[in-house]
């Protein structure tokens, strides 16, 4: 099984460097940020599979980070902070972090909320499969057949593929499918998703020049559908 990985984000190094020893201790890998702008870049470049989000950073308030995160993302959040008052911890779970520990913490607690973390994601909604002819792609399994057999995708690939699945046949515009795959830092960057769609279109339809899964909407965006549908 492939060990989560933990993105911790706080200004102070001793912090950083204690979280990182424990959670490596305990199967993790660990990725850091210092400040929220980093943070951030790493969110969407890298995605982790949990983020430990200080609240006190030292170019933007952590709850600030947390809005932002959660128009794009789902990842279980975990307010790491200082903050013990109850207006803080309300504040934080009300815009969509998972949980709230308050420096100082004890080890055995911290590892327990992260491990009900990532379960209760795990326990979410199962991912759809999507088929339509000889096509079919298995977003949970990240796998994909053309007439049975297995398409060699990269892992934006995927995570491109995966945002068109889980919302197949709706019309996704550009700037929501660049927010869910690469972040805010760049939901202009349009050329990106031409480069990651015709990969995909390449690997994944009879004719590439005349899609019949991964359909344009001009001036709007991409999606998915079953050839029948098209």
């Amino acid at each position: 099984m492939t060990e989560p990985t933990v993105l911790v984000v706080d200004d102070e190094v001793p912090i950083r460097r204690t979280l990182r020893t424990v959670l490596e201790t305990h199967g993790y890998r660990v990725l850091e940020a210092a400040t929220a702008a980093d943070a951030l870049r790493r969110l969407g470049a890298e995605r982790p599979d949990l983020v430990l989000l200080d609240l006190g950073l030292p170019d933007r308030d952590g709850i600030e980070v947390l809005r932002e995160l959660r128009a794009w993302s789902a990842v279980p959040v975990v307010i790491l902070s200082a903050r013990g008052d109850e207006a803080a911890k309300v504040k934080a779970l009300d815009l969509g972090a998972d949980d709230y520990v308050i420096k100082p913490f004890g080890t055995g607690e911290l590892l327990a909320r992260l491990r009900t973390a990532l379960r209760h994601r795990a326990q979410s909604a199962p991912e759809p499969v999507f088929e339509s002819e000889n096509l079919r792609i298995d977003a949970a399994a990240r796998t994909a057949t053309v007439n049975g057999q297995a398409v060699k995708l990269s892992r934006r690939e995927w995570d491109v593929l995966r945002v068109l699945v889980m919302d197949a046949g709706k019309v996704l515009t550009h700037r929501q499918i660049l927010l869910k795959v690469w972040g805010p830092a760049q939901e202009e960057q349009t050329q990106y998703l031409w480069v990651y769609i015709g990969h995909l279109r390449d690997k994944l339809e009879p004719d590439p020049a005349r899609p019949r899964y991964i359909l344009t909407e001009p001036g709007i965006g991409y999606r998915l559908v079953r050839a029948e549908e098209g």
